[in-house]
């Protein structure tokens, strides 16, 4: 059988399901009167997003170059995209004058306090995306998919002996996508954008610490 967008997004539901003893559903798009799997597809969509946002080498586009519309009402300004989950700026550690930051969907200057840019400026940044649940790689996929399990089941069981069962199996995925995370990532410079990154991943250790200014724009 082949692997589709459905069939990913369905069997992670069902494995919700599942875990309070419910029976699996067939359609994704039809879950009229299936109260607790329309509570598990949303609790697996805004887990989905929450852990995207912390920016991973998979959502995560390098160098990307913006620049201001040319024409139209919002002429000037640069509107971000409705995936984009975060914007870090690019050499904000070596200039101090590159102030931008994200209000409203658009990059804005704090520097000259506007979103109106000049026609030919352009400003690189780093992308944290959201991706499509079925675009995950598996690593990715296995922890959102257990953690959301665990919300699932205490918010509609209830915590109990099962708990910690859950717990443990999430701290187990969480392991692995940071295993992965490292087995993919290029930490052999320390400027290295991915270095940063994984360094906000240490106990103790932040990457503001650093000086490295994270412009976040989502919320949990």
């Amino acid at each position: 059988m082949a692997i589709t967008k459905d069939t990913e997004l369905k069997k992670a539901i069902n494995t919700m399901l599942t875990s309070i003893g419910e029976q699996p559903i067939q359609n994704v798009n039809d879950l009229a009167g299936l109260s607790d799997a329309s509570i598990a597809k949303d609790i697996l969509a805004n887990v989905s997003r929450a852990v995207q946002s912390r920016g991973w080498i998979f959502n995560t586009d390098l160098d990307v170059i913006l620049k201001p519309a040319s024409s139209g009402n919002n002429k000037g300004q640069i509107i971000l995209a409705e995936n984009v989950l975060r914007v870090d700026t690019v050499n904000r550690l070596r200039d101090p004058d590159n102030d931008i930051v994200e209000r409203g969907r658009k990059l804005y200057d704090r520097q000259t306090n506007t979103n109106i840019f000049e026609q030919g400026t352009e400003i690189k940044v780093n992308l944290i995306k959201e991706l499509p649940f079925e675009d995950l790689p598996e690593p990715a996929k296995r922890y959102i998919t257990i953690r959301s399990a665990r919300i699932f089941h205490d918010r509609v069981v209830g915590a109990g002996e099962l708990h910690k069962f859950y717990q443990e199996d999430e701290m187990q995925a969480w392991s692995t996508l940071i295993e992965y995370e490292g087995d993919t990532a290029d930490y052999n410079i320390f400027d290295n954008y991915d270095v940063y990154r994984v360094v906000d991943r240490l106990p103790g250790v932040s990457s503001n610490r650093l000086g490295y200014n994270v412009i976040e724009s989502y919320t949990t």
